[in-house]
């Protein structure tokens, strides 16, 4: 389903049984490379201190910031790269490219995981709020997460399809508040090998769409040349 989301050699509404259809794939695209399983040992690291009121506050801080930038760049993405001159198979190559370095990262042991550094760390512990930076951008709306909604705008067909990938934004980011919500209690029970199979599971689902993205690119710039 997702592959065929993303063919361009038949117009990709016509495979599309229901409008619920294409929010599943659109909302499956995002969520596999926002991937906020991920981002959950960064947010109980840099909580600790934090109360579960102000843990809460956070969390809805994070997931309000992701769904902001995610549509923005969703309904201004195309427009600003067609400013530079940028092509829109250029946007899909591009995209794909990035979408599969972050899905290389949570294929291979030991760099699956979203860390910060310990100068990047201690400088967020140091925030008085943490919601934004690092967590919404880079950890849940990083690079991969932009480049495959400005993907998914690149391919949308009319209103109806711009509706649908905005709700499918809003469950993504409803979904990560949840995590996080509840990070401190499902850690214990998910693990380290849980998370890291969640993780690799994740990557092979980004890994396919970048492939996708970058065939797409690649056979919609010699269809036009």
């Amino acid at each position: 389903m997702i592959i065929d989301f993303f063919q361009e050699s038949v117009p990709f509404s016509s495979y599309m049984v229901g409008a619920g259809t294409y929010l599943i794939a659109a909302f499956t695209s995002i969520i596999s490379v926002a991937n906020p399983l991920g981002a959950m040992p960064v947010f109980i690291s840099l909580t600790d201190q934090n109360s579960d009121k102000e843990r809460v506050v956070i969390a809805q801080k994070a997931a309000f910031f992701m769904f902001v930038i995610l549509t923005i760049f969703f309904l201004g993405g195309t427009y600003i790269m067609s400013f530079f001159g940028i092509s829109l198979p250029g946007i899909r190559i591009a995209g794909g490219l990035i979408i599969m370095r972050a899905a290389y990262a949570m294929l291979t042991p030991g760099h699956g995981d979203r860390k910060l550094s310990q100068k990047d760390k201690e400088a967020a512990k140091s925030k008085e709020d943490v919601s934004f930076s690092p967590m919404a951008m880079p950890m849940l709306s990083g690079p991969g997460s932009i480049a495959v909604v400005i993907g998914l705008a690149s391919q949308a067909e009319g209103m109806m399809d711009l509706a649908i990938v905005v709700v499918a934004i809003i469950l993504c980011a409803l979904i990560a508040y949840l995590i996080l919500r509840l990070a401190p209690i499902s850690a214990k029970y998910i693990g380290p090998t849980g998370m890291s199979a969640v993780t690799r599971m994740m990557g092979f689902i980004a890994m396919c769409i970048a492939v996708q993205f970058i065939l797409n690119g690649i056979s919609s710039f010699f269809s036009v040349g």
